[in-house]
């Protein structure tokens, strides 16, 4: 008996919709910090040589190619690194747990992009790897 719930020819495509959907919100961050869209009060007088500023760069340039599935691997596993180092940077050091010091969403992009770096980008990438399942 088995327990599958979906088709494993399915897993390509719910793959290619997890990387689009987590670009797609991840894009955002980006686009709040250097351009203010959308806004979000303390990224106000955000300077762009700043580590939040840099962080706003890779989140915008990192996103975008994630959503298109352009350089899926190398760019998600660069996200997961940047996301660790902003968990270790601005969340650990206020409690132990992620749900104390505000860090879960950090920790959760760093390990789905890191899911998606070792999985490759599923369908609807410009990868060529998207064209096997």
């Amino acid at each position: 008996m088995s327990w599958t719930i979906l088709p494993c020819t399915w897993a390509p495509y719910l793959l290619g919709l997890l990387r689009v959907v987590a670009a797609l919100l991840f894009l955002q961050h980006g686009t709040a910090k250097l351009f203010g869209v959308p806004h979000v009060p303390m990224f106000d007088g955000l300077r762009l040589v700043s580590l939040t500023g840099a962080a706003g760069v890779i989140e915008f340039v990192g996103g975008l190619f994630l959503l298109v599935g352009f350089l899926t691997r190398p760019v998600a596993f660069v996200l997961a690194g940047e996301m660790a180092f902003a968990y270790f940077l601005g969340h650990a050091g206020k409690a132990l747990l992620p749900i104390h010091n505000q860090g879960e969403l950090a920790v959760l992009y760093c390990f789905v992009f890191l899911f998606i770096a070792s999985a490759g980008p599923g369908r609807f990438a410009l990868d060529r790897e998207s064209r096997s399942p």
